[in-house]
């Protein structure tokens, strides 16, 4: 009885915000740091990794690309689970899984057993990744719905400065130059965010609003995806994510190894790295908010433009020019995928209901480009013996995201074609 007093009054209230939104958010965050301090933890080791397991750079690319092979597989399923399971255990197992794939590099013994471990991540990641969404989407509304998207995209950057800025100058030397207990220890951290979140998704008042989310009755998924794929917008946002997540992973994972290659010290690579993570904080913070639906799309133009001039300007080994590069880096790749993201939940046909399998459509087939990124990028290497190659095709593919983002302006304008 006092269980469906609580769903009454949830139901009745839902139109206004929430008090413990906050609070729910705070949990996802914490979540989502987590993913960021795991998928960025391997980047600053590239060169110890590769001397102690005997890897080349095109073989340690295909390590970085194994969890985005395994996400684009796993993604839509995961997406269907969320939506099934809800978010509350399906964010703790995600938590989990990345907590393994962290502990399993910990423990690899060559190429296979890290290829391995990594490969866990992209099946925690896409739970996570549909999961935030979809939470935002079900606790917010409006404006806040925006700034929501914003706070908790600072996760993943907090984490990855984590890995960049920490690992050398402070973990290495802590753990007498053993790189393996630096990934034990963001196992724990990990498993520890994922039990917090449960503990707060627990608490009652929230539990209750969840229960009172008005939910429609049930659809086939490949009927919902078979709709999401006649949209002529979701398969240009699909597109560009791809285009995006070649960019953001290549550039991740490959920057702090590309800058000592500039002549910097690991500890200096390490410090320079984490300069867009801290850029696309404030960006995080500010932009998606700003992101309303009169002027989206104007700030997807002008992110992907920021995109292709810092993928010239990191072309150039000047300190400055670097400098500057690297903050449009961090301008456009934390927010792309946020805007992106808060225009495909607030479509039409997508919304709360469905936000978990569309997301998981969504970032699986972003993640095919993230697979391609750091595995490019390090064939290119060992071919060419620089960079520069890598960069000149994160140049191409940024001036079609530019082509990507007036079209979708275009269909926005023109809201038939959507039928089309």
């Amino acid at each position: 009885m006092l269980r469906c007093a609580a769903v009454c009054f949830v139901k009745f209230s839902m139109s206004q915000p929430h008090p413990l939104r906050w609070l729910v958010l705070s949990g996802v965050w914490l979540i989502y740091a987590a993913f960021g301090l795991i998928a960025s933890s391997i980047a600053p080791l590239v060169q110890r990794i590769e001397t102690d397991l005997a890897m080349s750079h095109t073989a340690m690319g295909s390590v970085m690309g194994a969890w985005q092979l395994v996400f684009i597989a796993a993604a839509v399923p995961c997406g269907m689970l969320l939506d099934r399971l809800g978010s509350r255990w399906a964010l703790l197992l995600g938590a989990i899984c990345i907590a393994a794939s962290a502990y399993g590099r910990s423990v690899a013994d060559g190429y296979v057993g890290l290829l391995l471990a990594v490969a866990l991540f992209g099946v925690g990641g896409p739970i996570i990744s549909a999961g935030a969404p979809k939470v935002i989407t079900s606790w917010f509304e409006g404006s806040s719905r925006g700034l929501a998207m914003g706070i908790y995209v600072t996760g993943p950057a907090l984490g990855g400065i984590c890995a960049l800025s920490l690992t050398h100058p402070l973990l290495m030397p802590f753990f007498d130059d053993n790189w393996r207990p630096i990934f034990v220890l963001w196992a724990g951290l990990a498993l520890l965010a994922g039990v917090v979140w449960w503990v707060l998704a627990t608490l009652p008042a929230i539990r209750a609003h969840n229960d009172g989310i008005h939910v429609e009755a049930p659809v086939p998924h490949r009927r919902v995806i078979r709709m999401l794929l006649l949209d002529p917008a979701v398969r240009v946002m699909l597109l560009m994510s791809t285009g995006v997540f070649m960019i953001s992973h290549g550039l991740m994972n490959w920057l702090p190894q590309m800058l000592v290659d500039y002549g910097m010290s690991f500890s200096q690579a390490g410090y320079w790295a984490a300069i867009p993570t801290i850029v696309g904080i404030f960006g995080a913070l500010i932009i998606p908010r700003l992101a309303t639906p009169e002027r989206r799309f104007a700030i997807l133009t002008g992110l992907c433009v920021a995109l292709l001039g810092a993928t010239l300007l990191l072309q150039l080994e000047t300190r400055p020019v670097l400098f500057s590069g690297l903050v449009l880096q961090g301008i456009a790749r934390a927010t792309l995928m946020t805007v992106l993201v808060l225009t495909l939940v607030e479509l039409p046909g997508v919304g709360r209901n469905h936000a978990g399998t569309a997301s998981g459509l969504f970032f699986a087939t972003a993640e095919f480009g993230g697979m391609l990124g750091p595995l490019v990028v390090g064939v290119l290497y060992d071919v060419s013996g620089t960079f520069v190659a890598g960069l000149v095709m994160f140049s191409v593919v940024s001036a079609g995201l530019i082509v990507g983002a007036r079209r979708l302006n275009k269909l926005a304008v023109h809201p038939a074609e959507a039928g089309a």
